[in-house]
């Protein structure tokens, strides 16, 4: 952050708030008429795609363009865009697709900045529990304007972790993952939103989230939730084209680390 000032980081942390309240609703309306809909199926058919996704993320650079047109973007649905600012914005305008699409509640806005190479801010918002995540670098974590903070008492024996899964990880590969969590006294659940459940680790309501192939998009804003509640996450690499390839993302609250990064083998 050395090459931008606190004023910088705090505008667009205003207009990323601002930003995925007025998304949300817009993909709420969406998923209130969801059954008029068309769906499209991406490589894998469990990975859909709208379009609502496409629309909510066109709202975001139209906002983001018209505050800072010097800022790149990455976004799931249109991919990377340059920019000269040294801010990038990362944005998944609805993850959860799956749960949007079928009528389930666990999906949500997820938006990110990328000062130079350091996750600087991470906004998530999930329309359908009127919650709002919000974090920025420096600043801590809240949601709904009441701070998070993470405490060491809770491991992966008394609390529940968040796996994810998708056609990059082959089944066997995750039915080992699953296998050494047990094994290891604890127990899972999966909501079809990886960025919602890394939400819920900086929230307390999970102590870590583990996923072995991952997009800057999915994790990025619960990335930065999770450090400036107090919690720890595994790097994701931001440099160049690595960051719009996907890695390993693991994230907990310190009682939890080292469990879970030795049954991620990270």
């Amino acid at each position: 952050m050395t090459s931008h000032t606190q004023a910088e980081l705090e505008a667009r942390f205003a207009l990323a708030k601002t930003m995925a309240a007025e998304a949300g609703a817009k993909a709420l309306a969406y998923f209130n008429a969801r059954e008029r809909l068309v769906i499209e199926t991406k490589a894998d058919p469990h990975d859909v795609v709208s379009i609502a996704d496409r629309e909510v993320e066109d709202l975001i650079r139209q906002k983001i363009a018209a505050a800072f047109p010097q800022d790149a973007i990455l976004g799931e649905e249109h991919g990377l865009s340059a920019g000269a600012s040294g801010f990038t914005w990362v944005v998944d305008p609805i993850d959860g697709t799956s749960p949007f699409v079928n009528g389930m509640p666990t999906w949500c806005v997820s938006i990110a900045v990328l000062a130079g190479e350091e996750i600087a801010i991470g906004v998530i918002h999930v329309p359908c529990n009127d919650e709002l995540y919000a974090a920025a670098q420096g600043l801590g974590a809240t949601l709904n304007g009441r701070p998070l903070k993470l405490g060491s008492d809770r491991t992966v024996r008394n609390a529940v972790t968040g796996i994810g899964a998708n056609s990059h990880v082959a089944p066997a590969a995750l039915a080992g993952i699953v296998e050494r969590l047990l094994d290891a006294g604890g127990n899972f659940i999966r909501n079809g939103s990886g960025a919602l459940m890394l939400a819920y680790v900086a929230a307390g309501r999970l102590v870590g989230y583990y996923e072995p192939y991952m997009h800057a998009w999915d994790c990025m804003a619960g990335y930065c939730l999770v450090k400036e509640a107090g919690g720890w996450h595994h790097p994701f690499p931001v440099q160049g084209e690595a960051l719009t390839k996907g890695s390993p993302v693991l994230a907990a609250a310190e009682g939890a680390v080292d469990d879970l990064r030795a049954i991620a083998g990270l």
